[in-house]
């Protein structure tokens, strides 16, 4: 085969077999394929878009281009969750334990930041020793005895995905559903899973801002999914509001404490006992969702669920005595409370530019040589449709920098639009695809 005549194949709109997907990706990942022709196969593909089977077959090259665990000598089923990415989104942290303690696997592989949306492995590396590095032996040993790992992606799990987003990152050719799908998959297949649950994200704050291009994405997600013989369901939920209360890594793994622990109820609550209410449906211990969801209740409200966050941090080396004693974790140098100067209601809330000013604060980073700070960060309080009264604390900030505050105050009140009359509240669950 020929790699200049499958660039022009896909520039001219005609459709690959997979036998020239195969030979694409294997040639890409060997280095006999350069970046600048690898570049040019993704811009046609951008533009002209991949078939179903073409998609399919992208996702299975990948994911061949690496090791793909089998945890079938593990009785029980095993289901991962998939988050889209969104702000203030720690749903891992609280659904991992939960599944868990319902008696399901739950093998996770996370990824880290990216732009303006939070990273899992970055939230728990705020945890003193907490290692995330973890070899698939070891992967493996925890799983089994925890029942729930979480790691980062390993050298082993499908190194062509690592080298082709690498390359769409700067080539404007990340926005394609198409290669998102084999991005997102062939990570997720590898893991050795039965079942999967996909959160796509919609709203300001995500990466698909249209309903529309949300939902195309899960249907392309979950048609890919069950054409590799896996049980998938997808949720589109709301990211026009930062989920949960804090932004920023410690301030999210603190937040998750307050849920597992504490009892605190919001919409990071809801939606983390929905999403654990289908994996514990799809990992084949309830009968419907709604069952799944009334287990999930009652493990959160037994403390069970924080007993088993404690054993997974103990297990990858992290130090428990912060999260049993959360008060005494380092703090910001700075802390600025701001407050409303008027009653009225939040009409509007941009995400996108919450999620940027946790950034800004030091929670994320801005350039890859940037060190996280994992202190900084943001409490914020309202939602859509609240009343906000003259004095209420609209949000706390927290950085080690008084420049950094002084930037991202600006951002949030950009981010806020206020109503003199009631606006209503949003809905946190779009659509359930399956």
């Amino acid at each position: 085969m020929n790699i200049v005549e499958i660039i022009k194949k896909k520039r001219d709109g005609k459709s690959l077999n997979e036998a020239e997907i195969n030979f694409l990706i294997s040639e890409y990942t060997s280095n006999h394929i350069p970046d600048y022709q690898m570049s040019a196969f993704l811009m046609a593909g951008f533009i002209n878009g991949f078939s179903k089977n073409e998609t399919s077959a992208l996702t299975k090259a990948m994911l061949y281009s690496g090791k793909v665990l089998d945890f079938s000598h593990i009785k029980g089923n095993k289901v991962d969750k998939h988050s889209t990415g969104g702000v203030g989104d720690k749903t891992s942290l609280i659904i991992a334990p939960i599944v868990a303690c319902a008696g399901v696997y739950v093998p996770m592989i996370s990824g880290r930041g990216l732009g303006h949306t939070g990273g899992t492995l970055d939230k728990l590396e705020s945890i003193p020793g907490f290692n995330t590095n973890l070899s698939l032996k070891k992967f493996e040993s925890v799983l089994k005895k925890v029942g729930t790992a979480l790691i980062g992606q390993t050298k082993e799990i499908a190194p062509a995905d690592k080298l082709i987003y690498s390359l769409r990152d700067v080539t404007a050719t990340v926005e394609s559903i198409p290669l998102i799908t084999a991005s997102i998959m062939s990570k997720k297949l590898a893991e050795g899973i039965d079942g999967l649950v996909l959160d796509v994200k919609t709203g300001s704050g995500a990466f698909m801002k249209k309903q529309s291009d949300s939902e195309q994405l899960a249907e392309s997600l979950v048609n890919t999914a069950k054409a590799f013989g896996k049980n998938c369901i997808a949720i589109l939920s709301d990211m026009n509001q930062p989920l949960g209360n804090y932004i920023g890594n410690w301030l999210e793994v603190l937040e998750s404490i307050e849920i597992l622990r504490d009892g605190k109820k919001n919409d990071l609550t809801e939606l983390s006992l929905i999403l654990s209410g289908i994996m514990i449906y799809l990992g084949n211990k309830s009968k419907s969702i709604d069952e799944g969801i009334e287990k999930a209740i009652k493990i959160l409200k037994s403390g069970e669920a924080f007993e088993k966050f404690l054993e997974i941090v103990k297990a990858q080396g992290g130090n428990v005595n912060y999260l049993l004693n959360p008060d005494s974790y380092p703090k910001s140098e700075f802390v600025f409370e701001l407050k409303s100067n008027k009653q009225c209601y939040v009409k509007s809330i941009d995400s996108y530019e919450i999620g940027m000013a946790a950034l800004e604060l030091g929670a994320g980073r801005l350039t890859k040589e940037d060190k996280i700070d994992f202190k900084a960060g943001i409490k914020f309080f309202p939602k859509i449709g609240d009343l906000i009264k003259k004095g209420d604390t609209i949000c706390i900030l927290n950085s080690d920098s008084k420049e950094k505050i002084d930037s991202a105050k600006l951002r949030i009140e950009k981010a806020l639009k206020f109503s003199e009359t009631k606006t209503s509240k949003k809905h946190l669950i779009k659509k359930i695809i399956d």
